[in-house]
């Protein structure tokens, strides 16, 4: 153990408050010795009694190297008292008390442990990250602890937290807090923006640093390992990385790699890494820091239907956490690769991955777990209905939750064997059915990354393409699996790539992903030795992954298509699936346009056929019957429906009309203006307005005004008996108007808001009511007004009425809602100049 590390000035008061309620909450910034000193303290000073120390990392490097750390400073060798557990590789045995392990690998265990048995303390490191697994494991750690093990020691460690929060959701809890100990680092960031590639500009600063006799090590943050590797190649080839030792880090590298990342060496070092040095790792020696400024972040890709990792700008206190890399040991320096403003306009914290992620992994674990309710479990940040609902309707598409009740079915529980995104693990094991699991792997892996083609290439290279790879296919998939293999073939050749507009890089890449995913289908006993496969055994794989985005065209001549769930889209028009009636989509595209309109495009097309629908889904077929307008004989009609899901596949006419459907039906074409009633009219339209308007006025009256939801409902009660348009057309109205009121309040409308207004001479002058309440006109010629001094007034003498005075030619000459003051003041002038204009007209 290193006592020269600040976290040590806490080790009293951390042995002392952990006991008291068995949670604590650990503030330390990073560098301070928490990941590597805490759970030895806790060990050599025996405050784990009922077993191993866990400590759950957000990645997997970290946790292979923080154990090894801990190992070496115990002298032990890692698998012995110290050990790690990542995806695909454990190494710990029986005699292992501090674990280090990656956040999904302790919720899995809890499926088969519910109890934690041999587990005494459970340590959430960097929990300010807010990694899905991470809160999700410890609302379960929190419930094992309150029901079947009370001596269950729970700490929660961070750099930077919202400790608040955190305390209120452990309460009763011990909060602690460790200032550590770093030197000033001084944070500097572009001037204007530039167009050159990141690396490049990571080189630039590099060069410039160095020059201007900057001191230590170098650490520089990239996104990804492309990006790592561009970054290194650049920095290389300046004059000032000589005698520098160069070195990638990240999670993609051997292990032998990654060690030599961290370790110490003679010569000066520049270490270019991704988000996995932010935090849990220190790497000694750091005092200048160069930040690209972006990261790899998971998010909900609603394209792809999973979860994917998304380059994104880091958050303002993720750029904090870099800086302060620098200034570990000494006083640091620190270039941010973007300009202030930027900085300013970027996110406070990143948006905790419970409200970013697509959710169906985790509920399916949860309900894995006899968590029936998932919207009572116990969320420190309860994610949004519509992502709990997206993601159970998903897994009941794929058949791990029963349809009915929500519960987990055989075939969820076999899901949740294989460490992947539902989707796959349902494609994955329908694979083994047909004898194709090879093929399904490279889908599940190309899927993951950026596209392998490019779209949107010149004619000549679009020709070339189909040329060497063909064009017609049931699938696009199958076009990409050919784009990929020309490329592996070829090495990743730039040049021949180009040529086809394969992104070369970008089908690197795959490779790996390919290799994981077959090798996570042998260790769950699935047959990947080569065999011959037709393309419908990989289709109908396909099928099981996205039934949920079925979609049957509707017309040859546009692509319009409909989809389950009551969703309409488009195919793409690079789609190379073109004739298919039935297909599957493994991207669906939203684009706002700016008509405020989402335009939906379907992309990654299969072709189906509804017999592979009748043979994976047949509990989920059913016969429907539903009434249509059919625009060409203008009538409501019958027809009988074959239903898969809620999309219905085929049609049949049938007798039978329910009366009110078809009112409905017939109302609804009235209201989107397909169909008029020609009773429906201006009078009809005032008479309505009329009745709001007491409403609003004379509320004593008791009146409700008449809305939208009203006015479908009484244009219903017109249609009602009806199956055609003729039987409609003119048909009367306002029986059906007034009729909504009670017959007692029906002679109040004429009576206190009149439709005409009677003048001293005889004449009745029209009143206009306006939907928007504002008051109402009456309009009349002025030779009307004569012999009436005051301002009519309506609605029971509340509202006087805005009077408009018209001139011989019907023109308006004055607008008032004061009549006695036009009289005096306004009709003299007038009177004098329309006199002589209309010499024949009375003048009083």
């Amino acid at each position: 153990m290193n006592h020269d590390l600040p976290i040590f000035e806490i080790e009293e008061r951390l042995c002392t408050a952990l006991p008291v309620h068995r949670r604590l909450v650990l503030h330390a910034p990073t560098g301070s010795g928490k990941s590597t000193q805490v759970p030895q303290m806790l060990l050599d000073r025996g405050l784990s009694p009922g077993g191993q120390i866990v400590i759950l990392q957000p990645r997997r490097l970290p946790t292979r190297l923080l154990a090894a750390r801990v190992a070496w400073e115990r002298n032990v060798k890692p698998g012995t008292e110290v050990g790690y557990h990542i995806r695909f590789e454990d190494v710990s045995g029986r005699d292992t008390r501090i674990k280090y392990v990656t956040e999904g690998i302790l919720l899995r265990q809890m499926l088969h442990n519910p109890r934690l048995e041999g587990i005494g303390t459970v340590v959430f490191d960097e929990f300010h990250e807010r990694h899905l697994y991470g809160d999700i494991t410890l609302a379960r750690a929190l419930d094992i602890q309150a029901t079947t093990r009370p001596d269950l020691n729970i700490l929660v460690m961070s750099a930077t937290l919202a400790v608040e929060q955190l305390e209120a959701y452990l309460a009763p809890c011990s909060v602690l807090s460790s200032q550590g100990r770093t030197y000033p680092v001084e944070i500097s960031h572009l001037r204007k923006d530039s167009d050159l590639p990141v690396w490049d500009l990571a080189a630039r600063e590099f060069e410039r640093l160095i020059e201007m006799g900057a001191e230590g090590d170098v650490l520089v943050f990239m996104p990804g390992s492309f990006e790592i590797n561009r970054t290194i190649q650049a920095i290389q080839s300046t004059g000032a990385a000589k005698g520098f030792l160069v070195l990638p880090l990240h999670g993609e590298l051997p292990p032998r790699d990654q060690d030599a990342a961290v370790a110490r060496h003679d010569r000066r070092k520049v270490v270019v890494a991704t988000n996995v040095a932010e935090t849990s790792l220190t790497i000694d020696g750091v005092r200048l820091v160069l930040d690209a400024g972006l990261a790899r972040i998971p998010k909900f890709d609603p394209h792809r239907g999973i979860n994917t990792l998304l380059v994104e700008k880091i958050s303002r206190a993720s750029a904090d956490q870099r800086a302060g890399r620098a200034g570990r040991t000494a006083p640091g320096l620190c270039v941010r690769l973007w300009t202030a403003d930027d900085h300013r306009l970027r996110a406070a914290q990143e948006i905790p991955e419970v409200n970013r992620l697509d959710l169906a992994e985790v509920v399916l674990t949860l309900k894995a777990a006899g968590i029936g309710d998932i919207r009572s479990f116990r969320w420190l940040e309860r994610p949004r209905d519509s992502l709990l609902d997206r993601a159970e309707s998903l897994l009941r598409d794929l058949g791990a939750l029963d349809g009915s009740t929500g519960a987990l079915t055989d075939l969820g529980r076999r899901m949740l064997s294989f460490p992947v995104h539902p989707r796959y693990s349902r494609m994955l094991l329908t694979a083994e059915q047909y004898r194709c699991v090879t093929p399904v792997a490279l889908i599940a892996a190309l899927t993951q990354g950026r596209g392998v083609l490019l779209r949107r290439q010149p004619r000549e290279v679009l020709q070339n393409r189909e040329d060497i790879l063909g064009q017609s296919a049931a699938s696009d998939f199958f076009l990409l699996m050919r784009a990929w293999t020309f490329a592996d073939k070829r090495g990743y050749s730039l040049e021949a790539c180009r040529k086809l507009g394969i992104h070369a890089q970008s089908a690197r890449q795959v490779a790996p992903l390919f290799e994981y995913f077959l090798r996570i289908a042998r260790e769950q006993g699935l047959t990947t030795d080569p065999a011959p496969v037709t393309d419908e055994a990989i289709q109908k794989c396909i099928l099981t992954g996205f039934s949920d985005q079925l979609a049957l065209r509707l017309d040859r001549g546009t692509g319009r298509c409909q989809l389950v769930h009551g969703r309409r889209g488009i195919l793409s028009r690079e789609s190379v699936v073109t004739e298919a009636p039935l297909i599957v989509a493994a991207e669906i595209s939203e684009i706002e346009t700016g008509h405020r309109e989402l335009n939906v495009t379907l992309d990654m097309i299969t072709e189906v056929r509804q017999e592979w629908l009748q043979e994976i889904f047949p509990g989920d077929f059913a016969e429907g019957h539903t009434v249509v307008f059919d625009p060409a004989t203008r009538r409501v009609v019958g027809v009988r429906q074959k239903l898969f899901r809620d999309l219905p596949l085929e049609n049949k006419l049938s007798e039978k009309v329910p009366e009110d459907a078809a009112a409905r039906v017939l109302a609804q074409k009235v209201l989107e203006g397909e169909l008029k009633l020609n009773e429906w009219n201006h009078g009809v339209e005032q008479w309505i307005i009329r009745v709001n308007f007491l409403a609003t006025h004379c509320a004593d009256l008791g009146l409700t005004p008449i809305g939208k939801e009203d006015c479908r409902a009484i244009i219903e009660q017109v249609c009602l008996g009806a199956f055609g348009y003729k039987e409609i057309k003119d048909k009367p109205v306002m029986p059906f108007l007034k009729g909504w009121l009670s017959p007692a309040l029906v002679p109040l409308i004429d009576r206190y808001a009149p439709e005409r207004l009677e003048m001293p001479g005889g004449r009745r002058a029209k009143i206009e009511y306006f939907p928007d309440g504002t008051t109402p006109k009456l309009s009349t010629t002025i030779q009307n007004l004569f012999g009436l001094q005051e301002t009519p007034r309506i609605a029971m003498g509340r509202v006087p009425l805005l009077i408009e005075i018209l001139a011989p030619n019907q023109r308006p000459v004055q607008v008032t809602q004061d009549l006695t003051r036009f009289w005096s003041e306004h009709y003299p002038k007038l009177k004098a100049e329309l006199s002589r204009r209309y010499p024949r007209h009375e003048w009083r």
